[in-house]
């Protein structure tokens, strides 16, 4: 026995994948005898006249049978005389790429179909590099359909050719190319008579015999904290799965990223007591004293893990809808959830050729390498050193989708120059002799909805007062402070992020911040929120309805959207969305601005 085995099977679609893993059950008779019975009756109307239709076994939804592909992942566990194995069967249609990303994520080695009739196609050099990317580092690249082309071995050699070519390009370590034929069984489970040139492995026996084991260990004890357990007051452990090395009782340990120190008091696995517990162990461990740790830190011992809060990575995107510069996330990396943005897109992967392609934005399915910055520090390595604090994902804060996985390249480095300086005039004191609490008052709306109007008139009333403020118009600030901006999503984008960080300053200062932005999307206006402050940032919906923006279009500027003569205009040619928690919501096609200020006004009362 070799171990467990993780594997999985991808490529283009039709390339017969489910096929070549459900033959490889049957004839390994590792299949219950229901099983084999139930799939015999299904091949009766299946696709190929009566014959047994092997794909039958990992194909399960009504739509996978019908169209005759597969769509979700599928695993099967299995084991024979020699080895035990876990296979992940994974869709080959470009639209399911997300699916089979996530099947690579938890492989040790990959068995890529190619079909001997077409050879390498785009989605198989897709696969490859996704593979790649997720650190698979052993490959099976099984040249199926064999019997299709006559068990021609010159066929076979051309595309052994393209594939070793495929394999120095991608920097593959460890690659075995085997022809098989999946419907027919020749070099799946046994050695076939029909391709007696070929003096390799069967695939299944490769499978059992491959030594997948990492020779490059990671270093030093990691231990993301997953959660704090603390069922009384007389007990906190902290609770994780050890990523790499070993901790013993007494070890002396390093949280991340405070730095804080202390020793191990106690390893729990389950609920028994432990004097060490290694890599791969769902652990809870106590310390010698309180120090703060929480969800998202990382204890250590000799791993020299990178805290800051930029990188650059490499990434899938797998949103339908495109990457901008500029775009706001949650980033996910180890057990930490953050937000962040991708900063900037240095170039795209060409999936054919490798070659690096100047890119703005990225398209589903798309490769590329980005620098990421993160909102405050975080704990990571790159991917090479440590997978586990090395991969992440991004997750759209709208909609809360999985938008791209990626792994570390390397840090920043001008991100570990950078210290922030703590000054001692703080943002309490400034506001103390101000004698009221600094706030940013976000008004948001389409164009002739009211907002510049609306945030004149409370500016001049808070003043009136007593109150210290600044207001912060869309149009004045374009003048200046964003000249050099446009309109496109990644100008927009940046419009908002630097607004929110004058705000940010201009609240530390101890004023009162009044803004007039259109702010159209609500990722940037939830990233304007997180840069100011939950308890410092006030969003004020103006919801007046298009019609009458429209009917006031102070300025003519829906008449030359209408005309076509302004591109990527809010509400005409280009999306709002509306807010769904703002704090206020005022529509001044109801009411005078003055009776509007009072509405707005006896609504902040809480927040003065």
């Amino acid at each position: 026995m070799n171990g467990l085995l993780k594997f999985i099977t991808c490529g283009s679609v039709d390339d017969g994948k489910s096929t070549l893993i459900g033959h490889m059950l049957y004839d390994a008779k590792l299949l219950f005898a229901d099983q084999e019975r139930a799939l015999e009756l299904d091949s009766k109307v299946g696709s190929r006249e009566g014959e047994i239709d092997y794909s039958l076994l990992l194909d399960g939804l009504m739509a996978e049978r019908e169209q005759g592909i597969t769509i979700d992942v599928a695993y099967r566990y299995f084991t024979t005389e020699k080895r035990s194995f876990i296979v992940a069967d994974t869709p080959g249609h470009e639209e399911y790429t997300r699916n089979m990303a996530v099947g690579a994520s938890f492989a040790d080695l990959a068995v890529i179909l190619v079909d001997a009739s077409q050879g390498i196609l785009v989605q198989t050099r897709r696969h490859a590099r996704i593979c790649a990317l997720m650190g698979i580092r052993h490959f099976v690249f099984a040249v199926n359909k064999m019997d299709l082309v006559r068990y021609d071995q010159k066929i076979y050699r051309r595309i052994e050719k393209d594939i070793k070519k495929l394999a120095v390009d991608l920097e593959l370590d460890h690659v075995n190319v085997i022809p098989v034929s999946a419907t027919e069984g020749d070099n799946v489970t046994l050695k076939s008579p029909s391709m007696p040139w070929y003096q390799g492995k069967t695939l299944l026996g490769h499978l059992e015999t491959v030594d997948v084991e990492d020779e490059t260990e990671e270093q030093g004890f990691v231990l993301p904290v997953q959660r704090v357990c603390r069922p009384n007051h007389t007990f906190r452990g902290f609770q994780g799965q050890i990523e790499s090395g070993t901790v013993k009782r007494g070890d002396g340990i390093t949280v991340l990223p405070s730095r804080e120190k202390a020793i191990v008091q106690s390893i729990l696995v389950t609920d028994q007591e432990a004097s060490e517990a290694s890599a791969g162990k769902a652990v809870t461990v106590t310390l010698d004293r309180e120090i703060d740790v929480s969800r998202g830190c990382i204890l250590v011992k000799d791993a020299d893990l990178i805290v800051s809060s930029m990188f650059t990575a490499t990434i899938l995107w797998m949103d339908d809808v495109e990457l901008t510069q500029g775009k706001n996330f949650l980033v996910k990396i180890g057990t930490k959830l953050i937000p962040a943005a991708v900063m900037d897109i240095k170039y795209r992967v060409d999936i054919n050729t490798g070659e690096h392609l100047a890119a703005t934005h990225l398209y589903k399915n798309e490769i590329a390498v980005c620098d990421i910055a993160a909102a405050d520090e975080i704990v990571y390595d790159t991917f090479r050193k440590h997978k586990g604090v090395g991969s992440f994902i991004l997750i759209d804060r709208v909609t809360n989708m999985t938008s791209a996985c990626g792994v570390v390249e390397h840090s920043l480095r001008r991100s570990e120059n950078i210290v922030w300086q703590k000054l001692d005039i703080t943002r309490e004191i400034r506001a103390g002799k101000m004698g009221q609490k600094p706030l940013t008052l976000w008004f948001t709306g389409l164009s002739g909805s009211g907002k510049s109007a609306l945030a004149n008139e409370l500016e001049k009333r808070l003043s009136v007062a007593g109150r210290f403020t600044m207001l912060l118009d869309g149009d004045n600030i374009r003048m200046g402070l964003n000249k050099n901006l446009g309109f496109e999503p990644e100008d927009r984008i940046e419009n908002i992020r630097r607004i929110a960080e004058v705000a940010r300053l201009m609240n530390d200062a101890g004023l009162i911040v009044l803004t007039a932005f259109i702010s159209p999307f609500a990722s940037d206006r939830q990233n304007a929120r997180d840069i100011i402050g939950e308890g410092n940032f006030v969003e004020i919906y103006v919801s007046t309805p298009l019609e009458e923006c429209e009917r006031r279009d102070i300025k003519g500027l829906y008449r030359k959207a209408r005309d076509g003569r302004i591109p990527n205009f809010t509400g005409i040619s280009s999306p709002y969305e509306v807010p769904e928690k703002a704090e206020i919501v005022i529509d001044t096609s109801k009411q005078s601005i003055e009776e509007s200020v009072d509405i707005v006004l006896e609504a902040l009362e809480k927040y003065f």
